[in-house]
């Protein structure tokens, strides 16, 4: 039984550590440096786009310059743990938990791309990204703030 309850659905994917990204990011090293590094690393991505958007959101700005980049950064991360997730084995559908540490930095780019969808009025991808999360965890929205 998958850890998701569904016996005929498939295993859930749990992505490989990228430790020297991840490692980085801990030691508090740019993210800009890193994303350079490790560009395979959605962490690294999601963490330059939630950066992002926290400066759009203390400039108090509807839409400026760094939605539009938090935008871009979380979906350079958003493809780049797609191509993560399909050389794992996922075929499109199916869990991808939250609660494993590696997954995070694809389900963070989406959660950020959400917002920046939702920043710029793009309803439609905003949905999108809502029900990719839902797909991969019920809990990963909730934990990214999207509830």
């Amino acid at each position: 039984m998958t850890s998701f309850g569904d016996l005929l659905g498939p295993q859930p994917v749990l992505l490989p550590e990228i430790s020297d990204a991840e490692d980085a990011l801990l030691a508090k090293a740019d993210p800009v440096q890193v994303a350079a590094d490790h560009p395979a690393a959605s962490i690294a991505w999601a963490h330059l786009a939630e950066a992002a958007l926290e400066r759009a959101e203390a400039a108090g700005e509807a839409v400026n310059h760094d939605v539009v980049a938090a935008y871009a950064f979380a979906r350079t991360g958003y493809h780049r743990g797609l191509d993560l997730l399909r050389r794992n084995g996922w075929k499109g559908f199916g869990p991808v938990p939250w609660s494993h540490e590696p997954n995070q930095g694809f389900l963070r780019s989406v959660g950020a791309l959400a917002k920046a969808a939702r920043s710029i009025g793009e309803t439609d991808e905003y949905a999108r990204c809502l029900d990719l999360l839902e797909d991969c965890d019920p809990r990963a929205a909730a934990e990214l703030g999207l509830d």
